[in-house]
């Protein structure tokens, strides 16, 4: 059982609390922290903790508790880590880690320094969808992974400080690319080392200084490419997609949307359908258990389970840290137009440089290129003469 001190009472504190007395059914949110007192009592009294403050520093040093979740707007992150390194309590904390790669390494080397058990909440790496594929992929059902895409787009988060670029840390990047980047190394291997990356973003509708639209590409050391698509000017809700690509198969992942649960309604019912829907009549799209669907369920069993075994969870500041260095890369991009490389003060992972993908000899002569059967049957062969070079086709009979 892990007795827990919950620092945060928006969206992603209440998912977080759900999700806790959910899948292990052991533990316990002790305290909870928020800055206002009405809605803190509220949540306190909603969710049945036992204890409520506004002060974070006393939430954090509960005599009652264990482990510390931050829930916290990103600005707040380091003081709330540098707090429970000091009560010598375990950390788990919300994506992104920091609103920067040098501020990301200074709470890795805090926790680290301090020996705290520390986990990165990275939910949706832990959707039931997305743990299916990283496992089919680390099984070598697609072979070697070529290309990724994990999309996140919506018309934008709840709270005023995501809008505000000196408390977030950036736009849609920092608030949604952090999940599709950490997706896409999970899907290529996360010890494989990010190289550079190249990205285009901008402001389109929004009234900001930060960007609501982005698309990225991050290349690895295997040759692999990561593309990651981020919007607050997508309209209809919330489309969470990935995809992977490999030389002998392709996943397809779609989280939120058109995934098998539609309800039409005329007149509406009234009330919450599914995060970010932005109608209550006409074709809606509820999600059954969001807790589960999104990860939180599985990210917490993870968590807690490792924290109990005195293992590493597969998500740890370590992981926020890489994830922050490759936002930040593209962020410069954004600024210089071209490919920018990924800067680490530490790589952890392994070294090994691109391979290519092994190649098919079809006969003493040629490689085989691809193989196609025709409308008429018969099948098609495209081959390339290993001496010279050139590329011919042959036709056998059905």
């Amino acid at each position: 059982m892990a007795r827990i001190a919950m620092l945060g009472t928006g969206l992603i504190g209440m998912f977080y609390t759900v999700a806790l007395k959910g899948k292990r059914g052991r533990d316990e949110v002790a305290v909870v922290h928020g800055r206002d007192p009405e809605r803190t009592k509220a949540f306190a009294d909603k969710h049945a903790v036992p204890r409520w403050t506004t002060d974070m520093a006393e939430a954090i040093r509960d005599p009652e508790t264990e482990a510390v979740v931050i829930g916290l707007p990103n600005h707040l992150h380091r003081e709330a880590v540098d707090l429970a390194a000091e009560a010598r309590k375990a950390v788990l904390c919300t994506k992104p880690l920091a609103r920067s790669a040098a501020e990301a390494w200074e709470i890795l080397e805090t926790v680290e320094k301090a020996g705290i058990f520390h986990g990165y909440l990275e939910d949706l790496v832990y959707t039931p969808k997305t743990l299916k594929a990283i496992a089919s992929v680390q099984q070598g059902a697609v072979g070697k992974v070529l290309w990724t895409r994990s999309r996140e787009a919506h018309p934008g988060p709840h709270s005023d400080w995501f809008w505000n670029k000196e408390l977030s840390g950036g736009g849609a990047i920092v608030d949604m690319g952090c999940h599709c980047i950490e997706i896409g190394r999970s899907f290529v291997g996360k010890d494989v080392r990010p190289l550079e990356v190249v990205c285009w973003g901008d402001t389109q509708v929004h009234p900001i200084e930060a960007e609501d639209h982005a698309v990225g590409l991050v290349r690895y050391a295997t040759g692999a490419v990561a593309q990651f698509e981020v919007a607050w000017t997508f309209r209809g809700g919330m489309d969470l997609r990935d995809e992977v690509s490999g030389t002998e198969g392709s996943i397809w992942l779609n989280h939120w949307l058109r995934t098998g649960f539609e309800v039409f309604s005329a007149g509406g019912p009234g009330g919450y359908v599914a995060e970010k829907a932005e109608s209550e009549t006409g074709w809606m799209f509820p999600v059954g258990d969001e807790a589960a669907a999104l990860g939180y369920e599985a990210m917490f069993t993870d968590m807690l389970d490792a924290m109990e075994a005195g293992r590493p969870p597969v998500e740890t500041f370590y992981d926020g840290y890489v994830v922050n260095a490759i936002m930040d890369a593209a962020y410069r991009s954004m600024e210089t137009k071209r490919w920018e490389p990924v800067e680490l003060e530490d790589w952890r992972g392994g070294e090994g440089g691109e391979e290519k993908a092994a190649v098919e000899a079809y006969d003493e002569r040629y490689d085989l290129i691809k193989r196609e059967r025709m409308p008429d049957g018969r099948v098609k062969l495209i081959l390339k003469d290993r001496s010279s070079g050139e590329v011919v086709q042959r036709v056998e009979e059905a």
